[in-house]
């Protein structure tokens, strides 16, 4: 496809997943306080697995009430049907981080903008960039700020706003994709929030978070 026949194809999407795609952001700035760490567990499990399978171990580990009995969740991560990469480097990060979520917190307390917000967890939060910041930032109620996985650069590559989708090196070169993936949000109309799950349903069909 062509620049203008991928836009078409987008906006299809997006008036087909509308309704979908409102209620998730909806749901995303309603996500209790309680529920950080696990939505925290959720975006250090995604990378490099299925969000199925992430969102499955986010699950269990709730409803195993881990936050006030915690324990070594890899045999979780490990087990076939919900299967995380990396599962034993993983569960080390959510038990490093467990014990230091109140400093996790206080970052999200801080009176800064949503950007520097992004990068002080990106620093803090033991398994994250500046990817996973966003991401989990985005899943509690946190606005304009870019994912960029795969799926989205692989869509601004298509479109010709980038050269390569392996372009992202340094933190400048996320910023300056950010600010060109906002770009073309705005010339779509659309929040960069709205677009990011546009072009997740328009790759692998669904919208999830």
């Amino acid at each position: 496809m062509n620049k203008i026949e991928l836009i078409e194809n987008y906006i299809r999407v997006y008036k087909a997943n509308e309704y979908k795609i409102h209620t998730r952001l909806n749901e995303f700035s309603q996500v209790p306080r309680k529920q950080y760490f696990y939505e925290l567990i959720y975006c250090i499990c995604t990378p490099m697995s299925k969000a199925e399978n992430a969102l499955q171990v986010q699950k269990i580990l709730q409803e195993s009430n881990f936050i006030d009995h915690p324990f070594n969740p890899v045999e979780i991560l490990s087990k076939r049907e919900h299967y995380i990469r990396f599962h034993n480097q993983k569960s080390r990060y959510i038990l490093q981080n467990f014990t230091k979520f109140n400093e996790i917190l206080a970052i999200l307390d801080t009176d800064v903008d949503n950007f520097t917000k992004r990068n002080m967890l990106a620093k803090k939060v033991v398994g994250f960039n500046l990817k996973e910041s966003s991401h989990f930032l985005r899943n509690i109620g946190y606005k304009g700020l870019a994912i960029l996985d795969r799926h989205i650069l692989r869509n601004l590559k298509l479109l010709g706003i980038i050269e390569q989708e392996y372009v992202i090196k340094s933190w400048n070169d996320y910023f300056k994709v950010e600010e060109n993936f906002k770009i073309f949000a705005h010339e779509l109309q659309f929040d960069s929030d709205i677009l990011d799950l546009v072009l997740w349903a328009n790759e692998t069909g669904k919208v999830i978070k």
